[in-house]
C-alpha cells in the first residue's frame, strides 16, 4: 500500500536540519515536534503555520500571553484550529502553503516536509533571537515570524478567530519587554545577595 505522503528528496533545509536545530530552546523544539505529529495526523503535505501556531498556544504560556483576550480567546483559536481536519481546512491538505517567493522545502524520503512560509518563518525566528542577542530562539521569536506573511494559514486562523495580526507585533514588544525586566530584576537581585555575602 502506497503512503499518502509523498517521498521527496533530502535537501540541507530538510525537515531534520529544522528539527534538530541547535538555535531551537528545548521548549521550541519540543513545539516543532507537536507541529510535525500533528501534520501527520491530520494527513497533510507538509507542516505549516498553521501547526505552528497551534502547538505554540498549546504549549507556551509566553506565547498565550500576548494576546490580549486572555484564555477565552486562545481557547476560541484553538477550537478554530481543532476543527481544521474536519472543516475550513480541507481544503489545505492538497495544497502548498506558500507566497510563492520560496521554493518548497522537501523533508528527507519518506518524511513529512515544510512548508515555505513555515520554514522561511522558522529561519526568521532564528535571526529575531540573534539580533535580540540570543542564541536560542523562543516561541514568541515563532509566533512574530509566523504572523509577517498576512496569506499565511496561521493569520488566516487569528482572523477567523478575531485576533488582528497587524496589532500582535505591539503586543509581542510588550510581553518581551516585561521578560527583559523580569530577568534584570532577577540579575540585580542576584548581584544583590553577592553583595551580602
Amino acid at each position: 500500500m502506497r503512503s499518502s505522503i509523498p517521498r521527496q528528496s533530502t535537501t540541507e533545509h530538510g525537515a531534520n536540519r529544522l528539527d534538530n536545530d541547535a538555535r531551537l530552546t528545548s521548549e521550541l523544539a519540543a513545539v516543532v515536534a507537536g507541529a510535525r505529529r500533528r501534520a501527520l495526523r491530520d494527513g497533510d503535505r507538509q507542516i505549516d503555520t498553521a501547526h505552528l501556531l497551534h502547538t505554540l498556544l498549546e504549549s507556551d504560556p509566553e506565547v498565550r500571553s500576548v494576546f490580549e483576550g486572555g484564555d477565552p480567546q486562545v481557547a476560541r483559536l484553538l477550537g478554530y484550529l481543532v476543527q481544521r481536519s474536519i472543516g475550513y481546512g480541507l481544503r489545505w491538505q492538497g495544497s502548498v502553503e506558500d507566497s510563492g517567493a520560496l521554493p518548497v522545502l522537501p523533508g528527507a524520503a519518506g518524511t513529512m516536509g515544510w512548508s515555505p512560509v513555515a520554514a522561511s518563518a522558522l529561519e526568521e525566528a532564528f535571526e529575531r533571537a540573534a539580533r535580540r542577542g540570543d542564541a536560542p530562539a523562543r516561541g514568541v521569536d515563532l509566533l512574530a515570524a509566523i504572523i509577517q506573511d498576512p496569506q499565511s494559514r496561521a493569520v488566516e486562523v487569528l482572523r477567523r478567530g478575531g485576533v488582528d495580526a497587524r496589532e500582535l507585533p505591539e503586543r509581542l514588544r510588550q510581553v518581551e519587554r516585561q521578560v527583559e525586566l523580569r530577568v534584570a530584576g532577577c540579575e540585580e537581585y542576584a548581584e544583590g545577595l553577592d553583595g551580602y555575602r
